[in-house]
């Protein structure tokens, strides 16, 4: 464990600081500019753009301004020096590719958005809340029910979604008890991101492998025992801190909206349609996402036009259909989390800009090569519960190192799972510490890191046990 610290400890500057390893220098179409001015600047910018990122909770700036800025300025200080060496195409080229990275992730992602922003307005979520609230299940049962339930709907749901639905369920039946509200919420933060870490739809970074090509779709599915592991390791030693007490039941009781049942299967839909077309047409992804975003648009149609006076009149109109759409699409798209969309274009723009300078082959070549890709993979997940796990999953796919399909599964599931061990280590952790605010903290989380660390340890060694045939398969890419 020690080794493993230090060998963090070493890579964490190699990822973020200049090397001085490789001399500067210039070819016929590409310049090194690891050890340039330019190059200096630019990872300060980034490294001051994080951590405003990283201090969100404090100072309330969305996190995806800094990281905009960042972006701007690290690409127009690639393409100044590049005017001067008169070759002012090159960063044209390479900040084209990346913008087209971008685009496909952002398309699907906005279509996955738009799908659970329905079934929100369609009250999907908010009927499991109060099915759950209604049967009055002792504290302990309620840890592990919201534990599970988290577990298995990150996958379709995304892992954030998910945490913030079990957390309102945490939230309404916990009432002034502290330590169970915050016991569930560090669990919910555990199994969505373990949930998010064996399908490609739970989490950005394993949505990013996926449409890489690095694994293909059934194959993610092959961490699930690794990430059950993963969640059920902490939750089994803080089942014994979570008070042995029963809440009082509320009567509360919510009826979905028309159309949401349907709306589920269509989501189900849109799903199988991005796999068939990316496993039998080799088409992209996004393609099938944006096809089934259409089965979305005329489902919406269909529920204009066929609404009733009653219906408009109970969803808030005054009883004319024509002044109020009971559903309306593209005000579910506008409810998307764009914050989140722009700020994975910044990422994806400053880290590709990182690499176009040349300091992701340094950092390659240090932990891939100098290390070996287990060593190196353990230490991603380490670093995603420092620094998010999409710029360090960018990264690594942007290294783009020779790994067996074993390796790949590897980095996989650390980036996934490795947030978990710090509350600011993943997108969910810092929302619950948002919507839980005084209850679920910082400190609170850090205390049970230990435990989460022997999760997480024991998922890789699980990974390894399983899936060993894996590491003998070259890597889809």
């Amino acid at each position: 464990m020690n080794k493993l610290l230090s060998r963090l400890l070493l890579a964490l500057p190699l990822l973020l600081l200049p090397s001085v390893g490789i001399s500067g220098g210039t070819m016929t179409d590409h310049l090194d500019l690891t050890h340039h001015w330019a190059g200096y600047t630019a990872i300060a910018v980034f490294i001051l753009a994080y951590l405003l990122v990283m201090g969100e909770e404090f100072t309330h700036l969305r996190k995806s301004k800094p990281v905009l800025l960042a972006a701007g300025i690290i690409w127009v200080l690639i393409a100044w020096v590049y005017v001067q060496h008169d070759i002012p195409t090159g960063p044209e080229h390479a900040v084209r590719h990346n913008i087209l990275e971008y685009a496909e992730l952002m398309l699907f992602l906005l279509v996955a958005m738009t799908y659970i922003s329905a079934m929100e307005e369609r009250l999907v979520f908010d009927a499991l809340r109060s099915w759950l609230i209604s049967k009055g299940f002792g504290f302990r049962k309620l840890f592990w029910m919201t534990g599970f339930l988290a577990f298995f709907i990150s996958p379709i749901a995304d892992n954030l979604t998910t945490a913030l639905l079990m957390c309102a369920v945490v939230l309404s039946v916990g009432g002034s008890n502290n330590r169970f509200i915050s016991l569930a919420c560090i669990n919910i933060v555990v199994a969505a991101n373990a949930g998010g870490a064996f399908s490609p739809f739970g989490d950005i970074t394993t949505l990013m492998v996926w449409q890489k090509g690095a694994v293909d779709f059934g194959t993610f599915f092959s961490l699930f025992l690794p990430a059950l592991v993963n969640f059920v390791v902490p939750a089994g030693i803080m089942h014994f801190a979570v008070p042995n007490e029963q809440p009082e039941a509320l009567d509360e009781a919510v009826v979905m909206k028309r159309g949401a049942k349907r709306i589920i299967l269509l989501f189900l839909l849109t799903i199988t349609t991005a796999v068939s077309f990316h496993n039998f047409f080799h088409l992209p992804p996004v393609v099938g996402m944006m096809t089934g975003l259409a089965y979305l648009k005329f489902f919406a149609y269909y529920l204009k036009k066929t609404a009733t006076r009653e219906e408009v009149s109970l969803e808030g109109g005054d009883g004319q259909i024509g002044d109020i759409v009971p559903f309306d699409i593209f005000d579910r798209i506008a409810r998307a989390e764009w914050d989140t969309l722009m700020f994975f274009y910044g990422v994806i723009l400053c880290v590709g800009g990182l690499g176009y300078m040349g300091y992701l082959a340094i950092a390659s070549e240090v932990m891939y090569t100098d290390w070996g890709a287990t060593y190196a993979n353990i230490s991603v997940g380490a670093l995603s519960a420092i620094v998010d796990n999409i710029p360090v999953m960018f990264a690594v796919l942007t290294m783009s190192p020779d790994m067996s399909l074993g390796q790949w599964l590897l980095v996989t599931l650390t980036a996934g799972v490795g947030g978990s061990m710090l509350s600011i280590g993943s997108a969910a952790g810092v929302a619950l510490m948002g919507q839980a605010r005084g209850k679920y903290t910082f400190f609170g989380h850090l205390k049970w890191t230990p435990v989460i660390a022997l999760g997480y340890f024991a998922s890789i060694w699980t990974h390894f046990l399983v899936n060993a045939h894996y590491f003998q398969l070259p890597a889809q890419m």
